[in-house]
């Protein structure tokens, strides 16, 4: 198999990042990971982090970045992340009533290709990072795929999050067979839970369809777990990645329980040791 390029989503880590980013820098660096994806930027000027990533041997290939920072502030907030060096932009969450499907999803569809055009002159690709509810469907068609049909992979790639294509009951293999091309980065995130495709992406009916109040994440025992500890099959994920031509592992693990994040980030990174990465 392929050597990824393995880094670290560091919202997973954002109570360390908010409290010493220099330390957490330092730390995720001598775990192991190269790369680092930002999510917020804790007060500092772009300059001031991309003197921290030099200084510690860190890349920024990538940051998780609302629309609304580049649609008000326009090339000033593109060349904010310029200075981190990003080569990807990746939308980290959408309002799903501004989705496919909705009256909202045309006006969504124009944002999108805006800030798509916009990054794309400036020499960085859009992506759009997945949760669960994108795997509802619209007259028989998920709301990810309409999307993704209806935007150019010129302007919106996948940033496919594995968990949550996994949790709403789909084969993220599958998907990113089906992007082949369009998938330089990854993220790997682990979890359990007791039943999948059972959270609040799907609407439930009893036998005489009448509807059934959705299952929650909490009532369905969801755990996010660091990488190796949790339902996921990474083997296959990594083949599949390969396939596809992803070059960028990015681990991610939204919230810890029982251990501390940067240990729960040193234990998935030590994991994927074991699968040469």
């Amino acid at each position: 198999m392929k050597k990824f390029k393995v880094g670290i989503q560091l919202y997973g880590v954002r109570d360390q990042m908010e409290k010493d980013m220099a330390a957490t820098l330092k730390a995720v660096k001598e775990m192991g990971y190269d790369y680092v994806e930002m999510a917020g930027y804790f007060g500092k000027s772009a300059e001031e982090i991309r003197s921290l990533l030099d200084q510690y041997g860190l890349t920024c290939i990538s940051v998780h970045q609302t629309l609304d920072f580049y649609e008000s502030k326009g090339q000033a907030g593109v060349d904010f992340v310029k200075t981190l060096g990003v080569e990807f932009s990746a939308i980290p969450w959408y309002d799903k009533a501004k989705l496919p499907g909705s009256p909202e999803w045309e006006e969504t569809k124009a944002t999108f290709i805006r800030c798509g055009q916009l990054l794309k002159k400036n020499g960085i690709d859009m992506c759009y990072h997945n949760h669960d509810f994108e795997f509802e469907m619209v007259d028989g068609k998920y709301k990810y795929d309409i999307m993704m049909d209806e935007i150019s992979r010129d302007l919106l790639k996948p940033e496919f999050d594995t968990c949550w294509v996994r949790y709403a009951g789909e084969d993220p293999c599958k998907y990113l067979r089906a992007f082949a091309g369009n998938v330089r980065i990854l993220h790997l995130k682990d979890f359990t839970c007791k039943k999948l495709a059972s959270g609040p992406a799907y609407a439930l009916i009893d036998e005489n369809g009448n509807p059934v109040k959705a299952t929650t994440r909490e009532d369905n025992g969801f755990l996010f777990r660091p990488l190796g500890q949790g339902m996921q099959d990474f083997p296959a994920i990594l083949a599949a990645a390969e396939e596809a031509g992803t070059e960028y592992i990015i681990v991610e693990q939204d919230q810890t329980y029982d251990v501390p994040s940067l240990e729960a980030a040193k234990i998935s990174r030590e994991y994927l040791r074991t699968l040469g990465q």
